[in-house]
């Protein structure tokens, strides 16, 4: 797999992507399971939405979001790494309206006003900020009018302001990319891509959220 961004840690291989799931339990101190779960339960799925599933992983939250389908019901992962792909496909051999493909989410989609919710988890912080944008433009063309875009990622923070137990791990684990993310306002930037009705949920005594946005046209 090549690396398209170096100093990013959203593209993942090798020891890591073989235990990405195990370690994110880890990471959070075994809180990663019932956040994701929460935040299946917000997207507010409807038995037979299309959903694009960005940088899709391991199938880990796109399991959980298929339950809630019905046949007719939709879902596309999209993930750069073979490892993480292969790990989708095992994990999500049961059900048969899943399927995951190899695309990049920076570039243009080859989707066109096609899915009723999008949904991306802890990876947009890991790419530069014109990346960010044109990630998010994607999105709105990918998404039927009033479709829902449904954004896990960091909040907006103050790393001074972070308890030292907090700051420290944070520090040696987060890319560079992050550090800048967290100091944008997520909503204007969606504002700025008309997106609107935004939505907030927190989560890890606020410096996780999950943002909710609706296409406006």
């Amino acid at each position: 797999m090549s690396i398209y961004y170096p100093k990013s840690k959203v593209e993942v291989k090798g020891f890591i992507a073989k235990h990405y799931d195990r370690l994110m339990n880890i990471i959070t101190l075994g809180k990663y399971s019932s956040m994701i779960e929460r935040a299946v339960q917000l997207m507010d799925i409807k038995k037979d939405d299309k959903i694009l599933d960005l940088g899709a992983g391991t199938g880990r939250n796109a399991c959980l979001m298929a339950k809630c389908l019905s046949p007719k019901g939709e879902l596309i992962g999209l993930d750069i790494s073979e490892e993480m792909r292969s790990q989708f496909k095992k994990n999500c051999a049961d059900f048969p309206n899943i399927k995951i493909t190899n695309e990049r989410i920076d570039k243009e989609l080859t989707y066109e006003n096609y899915f009723d919710k999008v949904f991306i988890s802890f990876v947009l912080h890991g790419f530069l900020r014109e990346i960010r944008k044109q990630i998010i433009k994607n999105v709105f063309k990918t998404l039927k009018k009033d479709g829902e875009f449904f954004i896990l990622d960091y909040n907006e923070f103050s790393i001074k302001k972070m308890p030292f137990y907090v700051r420290i791990p944070f520090k040696l684990i987060e890319c560079p990319y992050a550090f800048d993310f967290i100091k944008r306002n997520l909503s204007e930037i969606l504002s700025s891509e008309r997106f609107s009705r935004f939505e907030e949920y927190s989560f890890f005594s606020g410096y996780v959220r999950l943002l909710k946005a609706m296409k406006k046209m």
